[in-house]
């Protein structure tokens, strides 16, 4: 096995050796990926020894040989014989599997990651409301217009109107039919929003310009324009993210 690299030994020297609790697999497994996502272990450079790992977290070795398991079902890790646990690049990892994605999201201080998922989202919802827009029903618009009064009627509540904000978003990727998208994307949004750079801090004059721009969204789906939809949608997300972002970034 290969000799483990100075950021492991930085990653294992970090804190004192865990003390064992209820569901270690879980919290080796994320400690394992953060130090992965955040560099302390990088690409090619190898696990420390199952057994250095087990001391460390203080669980058993099928509970280490368990958890390296799963980190490699995520593509961040491969196990090759003879040569340890070697980590892997960046390109290999899954990148919407909730750990992984949480984990970025944790570690993201210069905000980057979170500016590449605005424009995901962006992209996705974009297209998923053009889709809406050529497939709407009378009662999905109707439906859509409750949702966006919902937003409305709780724009002094921000915890309310957060949910009917996300009620608005779902109700939009239902009505698309893209089911694939759809998914992707509450992946994308629900992760994201466990973070507070993600969701900023409660603002009723921005929630006035993003209940504005639902509107459009409305609008342009109920009057079954595709284009203006998607850039409706689009543009949304992008302004409504800056809006959050500003006051939130750390640039490095």
């Amino acid at each position: 096995m290969t000799q483990a690299s100075a950021g492991a030994r930085s990653f294992l020297g970090a804190s004192d050796a865990r003390t064992p609790a209820a569901r270690l697999g879980v919290a080796v497994v994320h400690d394992l990926v953060s130090a992965i996502v955040t560099g302390e272990v990088a690409p090619g450079d190898s696990l420390p020894p199952e057994g250095t790992l087990s001391a460390h977290f203080g669980v058993s070795r099928t509970v280490v040989r368990e958890s390296v398991k799963r980190i490699e079902e995520k593509g961040l890790v491969t196990v090759i014989q003879g040569r340890g646990t070697q980590v892997q690049p960046a390109e290999s990892w899954n990148m919407l599997d909730p750990v992984v994605l949480t984990a970025l999201v944790e570690n993201d201080d210069s905000l980057g990651v979170l500016d590449e998922l605005a424009v995901v989202r962006s992209a996705l919802e974009g297209s998923m409301s053009a889709d809406a827009a050529e497939r709407r029903s009378e009662d999905e618009l109707r439906r859509l217009s409750a949702a966006l009064d919902h937003m409305a009627e709780t724009i002094a509540d921000g915890e309310a109107y957060g949910q009917a904000d996300v009620d608005f978003h779902f109700l939009v990727m239902a009505m698309s039919g893209n089911r694939l998208a759809e998914n992707i994307t509450k992946v994308l949004f629900q992760r994201a929003r466990e973070s507070n750079r993600f969701v900023g801090a409660a603002d009723e004059a921005a929630f006035h310009a993003t209940l504005d721009e639902h509107q459009r969204v409305l609008d342009a789906i109920a009057a079954g324009d595709a284009p203006a939809a998607e850039a409706a949608m689009r543009q949304h997300i992008m302004d409504a993210w800056q809006r959050r972002r500003l006051p939130n970034a750390k640039r490095g």
